[in-house]
């Protein structure tokens, strides 16, 4: 009996290794694809030179249309990234983007974490009801909901007519067309990227940590600072990757409500791919702008990994 059960069982262990393995592949086939292989053509582009041609650039290396293979390698050239580092408007556009975004990320916690403690302290039963209302507005086109900050931001939008008629201002406030509308834009439309992650670590935490704390004598603010957002802290940083990351490339909210004095990286590549058809150079900072936002973000999961261990 025991000779027939444990090929069966062998069986079973086998069959559950490949389905496991089959789970794990998927998402790295993905990436794969979706990730990897365009960051190489983007790559590829970069290291190529401009010319007059369609699509308006010189391939590094070619490929052989019968094996498949790389059928002529030309000299790569980094003369796009050496333009990078010779005009001003580039290192001005990343560091532009950084800051605002840094400063949309600073105002999204400010807003998103009293919102997000407010949900978990609410009845149980309302909290369903609080969060289909935080992600309601993902129901809504973006491009849409960018436009109506238009309506309402303009000189004679909603809000400056709601302020003249309260009589808080004696004339239309500017506001479109200037950086505190990209911030505007930024904050509202990345506020639940910052809510969700803090309101699932909010409401994971244990309750009678705090209880333990009241019945020590500790001051509920001391309490919250000591005990609560401590734990908090994983859904704070998941929160900030989540709005500084795409905040920092971001295009139509700086495109639409900013002025043209507004300078972020979104546009520049904008205009170098379609007004520019420089597609080397807006490739070199397409993949400087990735290396700026992904080593830090490797760099501090290996500081928090050694700091696990």
């Amino acid at each position: 009996m025991s000779e027939r059960v444990e090929p069966a069982s062998r069986r079973r262990s086998v069959s559950g290794g490949l389905y496991r393995r089959l789970v794990i592949g998927v998402p790295y086939l993905w990436l794969l694809l979706f990730f990897f292989v365009p960051f190489l053509i983007v790559l590829k582009i970069s290291l190529s030179e401009t010319a007059i041609a369609l699509p308006p650039y010189t391939p590094a290396f070619t490929f052989d249309s019968l094996s498949g293979f790389v059928g002529h390698v030309r000299e790569l050239g980094i003369g796009s990234y050496v333009w990078l580092t010779g005009d001003p408007l580039y290192l001005n556009s990343y560091l532009s983007s950084l800051f605002i975004a840094a400063v949309s990320t600073a105002l999204t916690l400010a807003i998103g974490y009293p919102f997000a403690y407010g949900m978990a302290k609410a009845p149980r039963a309302v909290r369903p009801i609080l969060l289909m209302l935080t992600i309601l507005p993902f129901w809504t086109s973006f491009l849409i909901r960018v436009y109506a900050w238009i309506g309402i931001l303009k000189n004679e939008g909603l809000l400056n007519q709601f302020l003249l008629w309260l009589g808080v201002i004696s004339q239309p406030l500017v506001i479109l067309n200037t950086d505190t509308a990209v911030y505007i834009g930024i904050v509202y439309s990345y506020l639940p990227f910052m809510v969700l992650p803090i309101y699932a670590s909010l409401e994971r935490m244990d309750g009678t940590l705090l209880e333990a704390a009241q019945d020590l004598g500790c001051p509920p603010v001391k309490a919250f600072w000591t005990i609560t957002f401590p734990l908090s802290l994983p859904g704070v940083l998941a929160g900030a990757f989540l709005v500084f990351i795409p905040a920092v490339g971001e295009f139509v909210i700086p495109d639409l409500l900013g002025g043209s004095q507004t300078l972020m990286i979104g546009k520049t590549l904008w205009n170098e791919f379609f007004n520019n058809r420089d597609w080397p150079v807006a490739s070199a900072v397409a993949i400087v702008l990735l290396l700026v936002l992904v080593l830090p973000i490797v760099l501090f999961q290996r500081a928090q990994a050694r700091h696990a261990l």
